[in-house]
């Protein structure tokens, strides 16, 4: 579950969890009472008191230098991300409660996804949410119908393990993404009404939210497992939405000689088709 109110410590305590300490010289785990390294030890690696970093992790110590986040960071081994994360973290202010007020994307920029036939194309939330997509996308993967959540459907659809043959590195990706644009905001309503129901349904779920990895991706790859067109791979270019937190807009496509270029182009006939 979400702990707001030292989301520091926790981050801290899960990913020195996630440390084998047989990396660095010290007795299995045969020997120890919990995973990962012990405080004082993370705290040896990081050059600073045990006492200090106890602290850190207790919650008690609110305002660690710059240096000391980059001495933790790289004892933890975190990427840049993951230290971006725990600098943001330890900056943060108390939790507030506000009211609620669902994500929207802007009108105008709906139109336009709507409106783009040849590419895949769709604008998801801060927290998954999909705010809007075209006709391809939907075709091409059935969790990017608009008001859908595709963290909730990773995790609690039985069809996610059909669509995604990559289900386990995606499950971790959409877990470490939402992280990411969460950020320290842990206390949003919309956050925690999410993780509630998937930490009550899913003990996968549970156990991947529960390692604190930060992830953002800006490209990559996709495999799908399409009821049309069979396995497709496609490409995928993201943009952060301008003036909207958190939320980016994805545009995937396939390699020019690649069997996803004729693949998405039977999809994208197919949407023609259907608008006669």
């Amino acid at each position: 579950m979400i702990d707001a109110g030292n989301s520091l410590g926790e981050f801290l305590r899960a990913r020195r969890a996630l440390l084998d300490p047989a990396e660095f010289g010290l007795p299995g785990q045969g020997q120890r009472r919990v995973a990962g390294l012990r405080r004082e030890e993370l705290a040896f690696l990081a050059g600073v008191s045990p006492h200090y970093y106890a602290r850190l992790e207790q919650g008690r110590d609110r305002n660690p230098s710059p240096a000391v986040l980059d001495a933790i960071a790289q004892a933890l081994q975190l990427d840049e991300a993951g230290a971006a994360h725990l600098h943001q973290l330890a900056s943060a202010p108390p939790p507030r409660r506000r009211a609620y007020r669902p994500e929207e994307v802007r009108p105008g920029l709906a139109r336009l996804v709507e409106s783009w036939t040849a590419n895949p194309a769709v604008v998801i939330g801060r927290y998954r949410d999909v705010l809007a997509a075209n006709e391809l996308a939907v075709l091409l993967n059935e969790g990017f119908t608009p008001g859908r959540n595709l963290l909730r459907d990773v995790f609690l659809e039985p069809v996610a393990r059909e669509i995604y043959p990559d289900w386990n590195a995606i499950a971790h990706s959409v877990v470490a993404s939402v992280r990411s644009t969460a950020g320290t905001d842990l206390d949003h309503p919309r956050l925690t009404e999410l993780i509630g129901e998937l930490s009550l349904k899913s003990a996968e779920f549970r156990a991947i939210w529960a390692r604190h990895d930060v992830h953002e991706r800006t490209d990559g790859t996709k495999r799908y497992r399409n009821p049309f067109v069979g396995e497709i791979v496609v490409h995928y270019e993201s943009f952060a939405v301008i003036g909207e937190t958190g939320q980016t807009l994805y545009l995937y496509y396939g390699e020019p000689g690649s069997a996803a270029a004729p693949s998405l182009a039977l999809l994208a006939g197919m949407t023609r088709q259907e608008n006669r």
